[in-house]
């Protein structure tokens, strides 16, 4: 709307002026995408495709990936080379975050790596088995107290994975996130709380101040949302000698 210059009003009050919608829509900055951070990338699924071979599928969540690439999958500690990356049937020479992307990998079985894997540059913070992690929790609705003890399954990206809570450090003010108890016996609805977590299976997770979409969880028990958390820190596992594909050591013996 060429002709029009945004409107002004004039009141007792004092005056205002504004602008059309479009034009205020013109003006919102695009949210910068985390490619300067290290690879993450949880699997939505693991395909097998005649004539290509293994094709894990899943979304960039941050840094870049590219086809030569080196990645590790973690928690079950194999490292691969990328031989081409494909979004919508197309092939791509790098996907970015947000972009749900298919890639080819080199000498991995479709049994090697499943659904909740997270994979990663090898070279650059590749992502680790948590051995535990400390997380902030706030109980949303459960029917009784949750105490030590207590294993419902975690929803934490695309991982699906029983965790108990072994230690609950402190309960805290929902709002300001001040500590009101330590070490408390037990949490009900409406409740924060720190608490130390430990996986039921292995689990590849990162605090939320890293790599955010991997540190946010639902817990869930009888069929509803039980609590919501974020992970302030994990304990990794250092992990022994995994599976190295040849094609890996290749690729990183040609750079």
């Amino acid at each position: 709307m060429p002709w029009f210059k945004g409107w002004k009003i004039t009141r007792k009050d004092g005056s205002a002026s504004g602008t059309t919608l479009l034009e205020a829509l013109d003006c919102i900055l695009p949210p910068t995408r985390p490619t300067d951070k290290p690879l993450r990338l949880p699997l939505q699924d693991v395909y097998k495709i005649g004539g290509i071979g293994t094709v894990p599928v899943g979304r960039v969540e941050t840094g870049v990936l590219k086809p030569g690439m080196v990645v590790t999958f973690a928690p079950v500690n194999v490292t691969t080379e990328v031989k081409s990356v494909e979004m919508h049937h197309e092939a791509l020479s790098e996907a970015l975050p947000g972009d749900n992307v298919g890639f080819n990998v080199k000498n991995v079985s479709v049994k090697d790596v499943r659904r909740g894997n997270v994979a990663g540059d090898s070279k650059n913070d590749p992502p680790m088995e948590a051995a535990g992690f400390t997380a902030q929790v706030i109980i949303l609705n459960h029917p009784g107290q949750i105490s030590a003890g207590y294993a419902p399954v975690l929803d934490c990206h695309t991982a699906h994975i029983a965790c108990k809570f072994a230690e609950l450090k402190e309960k805290i003010d929902r709002r300001s996130g001040k500590k009101l108890e330590d070490g408390p016996k037990f949490l009900k609805s409406g409740d924060a709380a720190i608490v130390d977590m430990i996986p039921g299976k292995p689990m590849c997770v990162e605090s939320f101040s890293d790599y955010p979409p991997l540190g946010r969880f639902a817990v869930r028990d009888m069929r509803q949302t039980v609590a919501v958390g974020v992970i302030k820190a994990v304990d990794k596992k250092a992990g022994g000698a995994g599976k190295v594909t040849k094609s890996a050591q290749k690729a990183q013996k040609a750079k």
